[in-house]
């Protein structure tokens, strides 16, 4: 018997999901679905974003619906217009083996009449964003009297965009008799207070623990100046080539603001936010989806549509005024059994937030250093090498190698090494030689795993090797017999990574790698270039013209090729948003 029909689903939705190639019902889908099949109850169900709850309710509430009548017998409220957009597309999915059953999607930036004709054609279930929803309700356009079933997904979003009154006024149209299914991501005392107040006696699922974050997410923070928030975050980018990644701002302003200099600075990137239109958000999507975009710059609210299981970081430009918040903005890497790494960037006077964060999801963060131009350069050095390695061969070019080979006959192979690399590399390299430390120091009492009195490693093992940071700390801290708080900054990229020990332990280091083999291939590890450098006293310090630069130029999987410094104080205008001050702009602007 097929896992999902073991809870209790009918054939037609097997057959979809068959279909759609699922084979394991997730946690909150086992304990959700065969509640809501077989009982008549209100539920509260928390579980992160990522887990599978569009299914968890979807199959029940399909299975519930009458397709051979014409009234409207649930409501699925959401807060989006992508999230609307998204569930309506899985409902449908879910249900095409059921002939007459339609699901219809209410949300704004679309017209209201062509919305209502398609309810008076015949909608069984409804998903609606609670603005579009009160619209159409005063308008007499739709009539959810009737209602069976009430599903308030992501409630805890839509409390925080400030849907209370909405919710209210929809939910005194429906029946008192109804059943209405919370679903959340996490616990604050708002949803507590809608759920005691609109539902009777609920059943609670939780899966994991209140507000917890996933257990696939690694979460780091990174202290600079605040004019300095833009550099940190190219450098971060910088720093893991292959990013495929989320940024979130607080407002609107900042997010088209942040986007806007990094496609100046030529990296694949675009903004995501309520001023878009609806055609112009589905088309930014579509490229993200599609990897056309590697950082996607976009506001909470914006982001609650983005279903998108490869995201590889998320960058927290500024920390979210609710600290709830950011756990869904970690939920949108580390899904479907993947790692995700959460990074922030912060300035000083906001490290008392990382505490309360860690309180919130229950995880510590560790600190990191925003990577140096000298160690970025080692970076894409070995990120160009190894994209040479696995680049199939064009056999087209087999005519011209004689000629080829002519022009080149007097060098050496290491030579020609050299000058492929150069050509490819001079202008990053001497970009940033003379990059300055954008570290902060000092954040309130924690290690900060500074390089003062420390040696910095390269090693050649990375994410291939099958290792993340903490998988590898673990390693080296069996190898090398060292205590787990004596490495430090441990970073992995895809065939290489660096960590940190205090510069007592170098010669153990280098004499354990000396001729040390895992699963017959040499593991070499040599001190880093970097390692030396004086974290506090480091080059141009004191300097005001942000010469961080800027990319002039595509972007490209080889690595990149900046032209010169031309964009002086970039790095301070483009961080002035994220002082550490609270936001206090209207709400409308956080979209």
């Amino acid at each position: 018997m097929n896992k999902f029909e073991a809870l209790g689903l009918g054939e037609a939705i097997v057959k979809a999901v068959n279909e759609m190639g699922f084979e394991t019902p997730s946690e909150v889908q086992e304990k959700a679905i065969p509640i809501l099949l077989n009982e008549e109850t209100d539920i509260v169900a928390l579980a992160q974003t990522g887990t599978g709850k569009t299914a968890a309710f979807g199959f029940p509430l399909i299975e519930k619906v009458d397709s051979n009548s014409r009234i409207t017998q649930g409501l699925i409220l959401s807060p989006t217009r992508e999230l609307c957009l998204q569930i309506t597309n899985e409902l449908k999915n879910y249900s095409k083996f059921i002939p007459g059953l339609h699901t219809v999607a209410i949300y704004g930036g679309a017209s209201i009449t062509d919305q209502a004709k398609q309810i008076k054609r015949g909608a069984q279930i409804i998903v609606a964003t609670p603005g579009r929803m009160q619209d159409m309700i005063n308008r007499k356009m739709v009539d959810i009297t009737n209602i069976g079933y009430c599903v308030l997904d992501e409630a805890d979003e839509m409390l925080n965009m400030g849907f209370y009154e909405d919710i209210k006024a929809i939910l005194s149209n429906t029946p008192d008799d109804k059943n209405t299914w919370l679903f959340s991501a996490t616990m604050p005392k708002e949803v507590s207070t809608i759920a005691k107040r609109f539902m009777s006696s609920p059943v609670e699922i939780t899966v994991g623990h209140k507000n917890i974050g996933s257990k696939n997410v690694s979460h780091e923070y990174y202290m600079v100046n605040s004019r300095d928030r833009y550099a940190a975050l190219k450098r971060l980018a910088d720093a893991n080539p292959d990013i495929f990644s989320v940024i979130f701002c607080r407002t609107k302003r900042d997010t088209q603001k942040v986007a806007e200099n990094l496609i100046e600075d030529g990296y694949n990137a675009a903004a995501l936010h309520g001023d878009l239109s609806q055609n112009q958000r589905d088309l930014v999507m579509k490229s993200f989806r599609n990897r056309q975009i590697q950082m996607l710059v976009a506001t909470d609210v914006a982001a609650r549509g983005i279903d998108v299981d490869d995201v590889t970081h998320v960058i927290n430009y500024q920390l979210p005024d609710e600290i709830e918040t950011y756990t869904h903005r970690s939920g949108r890497t580390g899904r479907a059994g993947k790692s995700g790494v959460s990074m922030v960037i912060v300035s000083k006077s906001e490290v008392r937030k990382i505490k309360a964060v860690e309180r919130i999801i229950k995880k510590n963060f560790e600190k990191k250093e925003i990577p140096s131009g000298e160690e970025i350069c080692q970076v894409q050095l070995f990120h160009l090498a190894n994209d040479i390695a696995k680049s199939e061969i064009n056999h087209e070019i087999d005519s011209y190698l004689p000629s080829i080979n002519e022009v080149l006959e007097d060098f050496t192979k290491e030579e020609l090494i050299k000058k492929f690399f150069s050509v490819e590399f001079s202008r990053f390299h001497n970009y940033y030689k003379n990059a300055r430390d954008l570290n902060t120091a000092g954040d309130g009492g924690r290690d900060s795993g500074s390089s003062d009195g420390s040696t910095r490693y390269f090693i050649n093992v990375g994410e291939k090797d099958g290792f993340d940071w903490m998988t590898l700390k673990d390693f080296l801290k069996g190898v090398l017999e060292l205590g787990r708080d004596a490495l430090t900054r441990v970073d992995v990229k895809e065939s290489f990574s660096f960590f940190n020990t205090a510069s007592e332990h170098q010669e153990k280091v280098l004499a354990v790698f000396e001729d040390f083999r895992m699963e017959g291939r040499k593991v070499n590890v040599e001190i880093s270039k970097d390692s030396g450098r004086n974290r506090g006293r480091g080059r141009g310090r004191g300097r005001r013209d942000g010469n961080d630069g800027g990319y002039k130029g595509k972007r490209r999987s080889e690595g990149f090729t900046p032209k010169g410094k031309k964009r002086s104080n970039r790095e301070d205008r483009g961080g002035q948003s994220g002082n550490g001050r609270r936001d206090r702009r209207k709400r409308s602007d956080r979209r």
